[in-house]
């Protein structure tokens, strides 16, 4: 198994399509406020529980489909916390791709830590676990904006946007591998 690789090889599929994104949109993701990121993330994760469940989809946006999404709407949250100033005026796609480096590095770092301290356990894990833990910490991250960001002993806002990227791309890389 080359975890490197193969997660290096997801990114780089998420990241396309969100360079290709915003060279046609522009930064239009800007406008969306904290609970706005959450909730099209979660829009996203339920379909996948739902096509899960059911079995069965009527729209031919594919799962894979769904988890990159979940990637690129979490690279839009990290990178929304750092944001100021005015949401409407575009930046730039050397800035975007920077800043997606600089997100997607610092996820990557976080899957090596914990990958070296539980053994690579997702790669035992179901999509359904996947896509129900995505759900859990965005369940989180809108009771932490509810709390005005606050916590008193868990992690914030940007540590659960790191577990939905690394769990998403656990996925594609399971998905990768079926």
């Amino acid at each position: 198994m080359n975890t490197q690789g193969q997660y290096e090889a997801a990114v780089a599929g998420c990241k396309d399509i969100f360079i290709k994104k915003t060279k046609d949109y522009g930064t239009s993701w800007r406008v969306l406020r904290p609970v706005s990121v959450v909730d099209q993330i979660f829009i996203k994760a339920q379909r996948i529980r739902n096509i899960q469940e059911i079995g069965v989809q009527k729209v031919d946006d594919n799962i894979e489909g769904e988890f990159k999404g979940i990637v690129n709407y979490g690279i839009i949250g990290l990178i929304q916390m750092e944001q100021h100033g005015n949401p409407y005026t575009d930046l730039p796609v050397e800035e975007v791709d920077r800043l997606y480096n600089k997100y997607a590095s610092h996820v990557k770092e976080v899957m090596e830590a914990k990958n070296h301290d539980y053994g690579e356990a997702w790669r035992d894990m179901s999509q359904e676990s996947f896509v129900d833990l995505i759900l859990t910490k965005l369940l989180r991250i809108k009771q932490i904006l509810r709390n005005q960001g606050k916590t008193l002993i868990s992690e914030g806002i940007d540590a659960n946007y790191v577990d939905i990227i690394n769990y998403a791309l656990f996925a594609l890389i399971k998905i990768s591998e079926a």
